[in-house]
Order: structure tokens, then sequence, then C-alpha cells
């Protein structure tokens, strides 16, 4: 059973009661929530994922929690918590904003929780059986251009985290809502009309954002990981010209390095993940102005053949 064939009634007393196990990707998240009407958030963007049905045996990678205010709180300014194993580690949202805290929290999660995977800073697309990455700090237009590609064809794995297997030597799956800011949100609902939005959330700490529902297809194949053929570091600058150049493997090494999450906790098997991927992979860098260009140069580059 998916999420989405719950009613809203059900989901809501799942999340109140013993809460909701689902699978996310290589992960098991156990969420329990009081705040009112979160379970629409769910219910819009998480409608595919499998749900795990009692009897359960208490395990999952996540045990999380968003936790509204109480007492007086509840009437006078509310705020929402996000707990990972019973332990807060972000100070309290506004109850409206709670999945931003719910998305962002995940994030953490992730980012804390997954030293069995090689963690790069990167959008990861699949085309053709083969990845492409994008890796890239904030600003350097990753989120808009992983949401652009997946509203063209493109399979997406993951906005946030790259998350690179060593053993299987792919990178695994983890689709969830990509998370837009500020001007990007006009951008893409430009770009695409079709593309379904939540609404906004304002005067967040990384300003106004939404979330993009990502194609029913790039949660369906979530089981299945990818071997990376395309490495590109996207740049945007305003009002530049675009253009795609490849790029010395060393300079490439070095940089998808600095982008990795735990490359030194990994010790060896960091490096060779990183050798791995510049080995079997074109290395490019991308600059662009206008996102209608970058798509389609991607689209070009991942036109051909492995």
């Amino acid at each position: 059973m998916n999420i989405g064939q719950l009613s809203s009634r059900e989901l809501c007393n799942q999340l109140r009661s013993t809460g909701l196990r689902w699978i996310l990707g290589p992960f098991i998240v156990h969420l329990r929530s009081r705040v009112p009407d979160f379970f629409q958030h769910l219910q819009m963007f998480y409608h595919e994922n499998e749900i795990l049905e009692p009897p359960w045996d208490d395990i999952a990678d996540f045990h999380a929690s968003l936790h509204p205010s109480f007492g007086l709180r509840r009437y006078w300014r509310p705020k929402v918590s996000f707990r990972l194993d019973g332990n807060s580690f972000f100070t309290p949202f506004p109850l409206s904003h709670a999945p931003p805290m719910f998305e962002w929290g995940m994030n953490m999660a992730v980012a804390s929780r997954s030293n069995h995977y090689l963690l790069l800073h990167a959008a990861v697309l699949e085309k053709g059986g083969c990845a492409l990455v994008l890796p890239g700090t904030p600003g350097s237009g990753k989120s808009t251009l992983s949401a652009a590609l997946s509203l063209r064809g493109f399979r997406l794995l993951s906005d946030e985290f790259g998350l690179y297997c060593p053993q299987k030597k792919v990178f695994m799956a983890n689709a969830r809502p990509v998370g837009l800011k500020n001007e990007s949100i006009d951008v893409i609902r430009a770009f695409d009309p079709r593309a379904v939005l939540s609404e906004e959330y304002p005067h967040t700490r990384k300003g106004t954002v939404s979330f993009l529902r990502v194609p029913v297809g790039s949660v369906q194949q979530i089981d299945f990981g990818v071997v990376p053929r395309w490495i590109v570091f996207p740049t945007f600058e305003q009002q530049s010209a675009t253009y795609l150049e490849k790029i010395p493997a060393g300079e490439g090494f070095l940089r998808l390095a600095a982008n990795a999450f735990n490359y030194e906790t990994l010790g060896q098997s960091g490096f060779g993940g990183i050798a791995e991927m510049v080995r079997d992979s074109q290395m490019m860098q991308l600059r662009f102005g206008r996102l209608d260009e970058a798509v389609a140069e991607l689209q070009n580059l991942t036109s051909v053949t492995p």
C-alpha cells in the first residue's frame, strides 16, 4: 500500500498514534506528527511511497517526530520542532512552516546517518540508464536545474544528496520533493506550467521556499541505482552566456572531493569512490544565465549513447 491510498483520516490517525513508516529509497522512515494538516504534505509529495504496515520490528533508519507547541504557545505564535531519535537539532519554526522543517530535518538525518555511502552535495538524475551528477554549492543553480530536467523526462534520484554506494558502484535513488528558493520558484513556474508546486513559505532562513513534486516515475523506480556517466559542475551567473566545457580529471577529482560531506571520514573508501567516478565519467563545467539553454546543453550531452 502507498501513502496516497490512505484516507486523510487514516493517515492523520496513524501519524498521531503509532506513527507512519514508509520506504524512502534505501531508507525506512518512522514519523510521528501531531501537527494539524501536515498529513497533506505527505499526501501531495509522498503519495507513491510504499508504507510498511504493522506488525513492525521497530527497526527504522530514522525515527523522527514533528512536535507542535504546548501550553500557551499553542495560541501565541505557535511553533513546531523536529526531533530525530528524541533529540532536537533546530530552533523551532513557525507552525505553518512544518513542511520545510520536515524536509530540512530529513536532510540533516541523511547527512548524519549515512556514512555507509559517499555523500555528495549534488543532484543526481538518470538518462538512458546512466547518472548525470550535478555537484554544487548553494546558489550554483543545482536545484533549479534538477527540477527543470525532471520536468523534461530525466529520472530524479536526488536533489540534495548524491548517495554513492562504493560496494555496488552506483548512485542510490532517494527521490524527494525538490526545494526551490526565492526567484527559482517563478523560474520553474515559467519553465513548465505543469509543474506541481507547494504553497510558498516566506521568511525562512533560506528566504521564500516552495517544493516541487517529482514525477511519479522517479518514485516508482526508486529501487534502481545508476552508474555515473556525466559529472557536470553548474554555475549560475545572471546575464552569462551558456557554455559547457570539459575540465581536467585532476581538477574534477578535487572539486568532487570538496563536495563530499564525508570524504575524509570514509578514508580509502572515499578516495576510491571519487577515483572511480572520475575514471568512468565525463568531467564538465557548465556556466549558464538562462535555464532553457542549460537544459538544452545537458539534453544534448546525455543523448550520446554510452
